[in-house]
């Protein structure tokens, strides 16, 4: 099976190394540079409790297979690629600035996952010194460089024997008679069996109506503390934000704003994720400010992803995972591998052809 997948961010790296590894033959286009978008913006939260409170029954099942994959994928891709990806278990506090906030959060607890009073989520947290009702703790919630994993994947991908093609982007599908054919760049014609559309925010300007998923702007900043203040311990949300740590700095995010494809930063954007991060931990006062940068999140319609094939035949979607593409990758290289080869269908909740063009 000869394979074109559009766009090399966390999803298309991984599909394209896993289609590889089903003995495809495999080009992946991009349109800039290999994990540079939404895959290089993101925090690399592997974040199954936190991000999906109140979220879509599949989703939530989704995201705890995906979860479960991940410590093997995580070793795979590095022997892969002899590149570390700093993927570590780290756990994830969720913190509840009042009774109401904490009844929310205990309806919430399961598995693996326990209800703490204020002074054992500060034992944890020692910089939380806001007003606390207590917080859910999940100890084995991951999160993993997401800037090393890009690179890594594309390693990892190209050892395998695919070809990635940067700077190459597709500006239209072919058809030939109702089939997708061939995708058109401004440098070449590239024919295969099955193209798969895993562009994200940008996959709607390829095609619009097969792929309605629309950006959504994100913008975080990174603290740096102090000299001989250590950066470490579990990853935070509360008071609107989430908090990191990464390399001795902490990123904190994220916004979220419907502007296009604007990936300007703002004032309004770091003064709002400082003061927020600041009332949380006051110390953060004292650190300073490293970096700013912002990305697009793909979202589409629903809010749920969109994985596999579209109404035109041969055209595949993998996209819209919106704030959720690094957790998700391993379940959707999987998927999507497994539906191109005939050995599963698509889910029902994700099929793309759930939204008539």
């Amino acid at each position: 099976m000869k394979v074109v997948i559009i766009g090399a961010g966390v999803a298309g790296l991984s599909i394209g190394w896993r289609l590889v590894q089903a003995s495809a033959e495999v080009t992946i286009l991009e349109r800039a540079q290999p994990a540079a978008g939404a895959s290089w913006a993101a925090a690399g939260m592997i974040a199954v409790t936190a991000e999906l409170l109140d979220a879509h029954a599949a989703e939530i099942e989704f995201a705890r297979h995906s979860n479960d994959l991940w410590p093997e994928f995580a070793q795979e891709v590095e022997a892969a690629s002899k590149r570390m990806i700093g993927y570590s278990h780290a756990g994830a506090l969720l913190l509840a600035e009042d009774e109401a906030a904490l009844a929310r959060l205990s309806k919430k607890a399961g598995p693996g996952l326990e209800i703490l009073g204020p002074n054992e989520a500060r034992a944890l947290a020692p910089m939380v010194t806001a007003r606390l009702a207590g917080a859910l703790w999940a100890p084995k919630e991951a999160h993993v460089d997401n800037r090393a994993l890009g690179i890594a994947l594309g390693v990892a991908f190209q050892r395998a024997g695919g070809k990635l093609k940067p700077n190459e982007a597709v500006v239209r599908i072919e058809r030939r008679g109702e089939a997708a054919a061939i995708a058109h760049t401004p440098f070449g014609l590239y024919h295969a069996d099955v193209f798969v559309l895993a562009a994200g925010a940008w996959s709607g300007l390829v095609e619009p109506e097969l792929a309605p998923i629309t950006p959504v702007k994100g913008e975080m900043i990174a603290l740096a503390p102090p000299k001989g203040v250590p950066v470490g311990g579990a990853v935070i949300w509360g008071n609107q934000i989430y908090a990191v740590p990464r390399d001795g700095r902490l990123l904190i995010g994220a916004t979220a704003e419907s502007v296009g494809f604007d990936t300007s930063i703002t004032d309004a954007a770091r003064d709002f994720l400082k003061a927020r991060a600041e009332e949380l931990m006051p110390g953060l006062k004292e650190w300073r400010l490293a970096d700013q940068w912002a990305g697009l999140r793909p979202r589409s319609p629903d809010g749920l992803p969109l994985l596999g094939p579209t109404h035109t035949p041969g055209l595949w979607l993998a996209g819209g995972q919106f704030r959720n593409g690094i957790l998700f990758a391993p379940a959707i290289a999987e998927s999507i591998t497994a539906q191109l080869m005939g050995k599963t269908l698509p889910i029902p909740a994700f099929d793309p052809r759930r939204i008539k063009p």
